[in-house]
């Protein structure tokens, strides 16, 4: 069965670095000294710019940047009724900068009372009209939300309400289906046709260490057993969507300030990931050795693509053009039909959190604009799957 339209050869994760004077404003906005309504007229300012400056380079799947974002995940659950942030998690995995992740808790009953995600996406339709495209190119705007896992994976049963949900099964998984059931079908209407989920569990859980700390948080023997639970979970949240609407993932082993966190090839998640999972398009992190080899790519069904993340955005400088080419070719010696299922990205955004990673805004553009002269050598000048 082809995909709906939408999908690119060069492709991206989603988030770029922030302009100074957003980071300036979140700044001002944490002191009290300007309001929401200000910092949200900054953002649109530089969102518009962003669009620009992606369709410029060559991009057709265009995000706001996450330039609304802290955190690639804390803002849009917070909109969810139920959920707060509350201090941060206790980790092995503290950065070299000291810092570990906020947490997330379940403090009563999970519901939707508004879309989280419409305006922005409304927005950033507006903006791509504005844009010059005398090529008539497709555009996609791409709106990336993070997996419903984010929810239940790193606190576990201590960070949801005993109270509100005595037991998980089937209540709290049920009404987090149904939340994320909601926001999609709201996207839909308002015209959205492609959704990325941010999932940095499954990846988690191809590090060893961290599936001997998750098998002990969830009280599991084998945590393979969260590996299909949590397919399970985003099948379900994913159901409902219309077949002309892409659900795409996007796995991640950790993205702050140029630092990864976990390591591990796909192997122990890759058939439940590929036969299992009922998404579109695989975002895979494989820009270095610690993401592993090609082999779990055989699992790959012949409907579904992978956009592999073999370009960093970790790292100032270019990636060799041609070593991108040879490990292209080589992925798709485990892909039932080779280069036809692949696309090309950088294994990450270029900024995951504010703080961005440890490049300037002008290595960022060159390595994107690389990407699709890269993407037009191996596909052809139509990036369109």
């Amino acid at each position: 069965m082809p995909l709906p339209a939408g999908v690119y050869r060069a492709d991206h994760v989603g988030s770029f670095l922030r302009p100074k004077p957003i980071l300036d404003a979140r700044e001002k906005l944490d002191t009290q000294s300007i309001s929401l309504d200000s910092l949200r007229a900054i953002e649109d300012e530089h969102i518009s710019t962003v669009v620009q400056a992606q369709i410029q380079s060559g991009l057709q799947s265009v995000t706001d940047g996450e330039f609304r974002r802290a955190w690639f995940h804390i803002d849009f659950l917070q909109h969810l009724a139920g959920v707060e942030r509350h201090g941060s998690l206790s980790s092995t995995n503290v950065t070299s900068h000291g810092v570990t992740p906020p947490k997330i808790v379940v403090s009563g009953k999970l519901g939707h009372p508004n879309a989280i995600q419409v305006d922005d996406f409304k927005f950033v339709e507006q903006e791509v009209a504005k844009v010059a495209n005398p090529e008539g190119k497709k555009i996609t705007t791409k709106v990336c939300i993070p997996s419903p896992t984010m929810v239940h994976f790193r606190g576990g049963r201590e960070a949801i309400s005993t109270e509100a949900y005595p037991t998980l099964d089937p209540d709290f998984f049920d009404d987090l289906v149904k939340v994320y059931q909601e926001e999609i079908a709201d996207l839909y209407a308002a015209g959205c046709r492609f959704v990325q989920l941010d999932d940095t569990n499954l990846a988690y859980l191809c590090d060893e260490g961290m599936r001997a700390e998750a098998a002990k948080r969830h009280g599991v023997d084998d945590p393979q057993a969260l590996t299909k639970q949590y397919a399970n979970l985003i099948n379900r949240a994913i159901a409902n969507r219309p077949k002309d609407m892409i659900i795409g993932i996007h796995l991640c082993r950790g993205n702050f300030r140029s630092q990864w966190f976990a390591e591990g090839g796909y192997e122990p998640v890759a058939e439940t990931l590929f036969k299992e999972l009922d998404v579109d398009v695989y975002f895979l992190e494989y820009d270095d050795a610690r993401s592993g080899d090609f082999t779990p790519l055989r699992f790959l069904p012949e409907n579904k693509i992978v956009v592999l993340g073999v370009m960093s955005s970790k790292k100032a400088a270019l990636d060799d053009k041609e070593d991108i080419k040879r490990r292209l070719n080589e992925a798709a010696g485990f892909c039932p039909k080779g280069l036809d299922q692949l696309c090309l990205s950088h294994q990450c955004g270029f900024s995951s959190t504010v703080e961005g990673n440890d490049l300037s805004e002008e290595e960022q553009w060159a390595k994107v604009r690389l990407e699709v002269e890269i993407a037009k050598e191996v596909w052809g000048d139509d990036l369109t799957v």
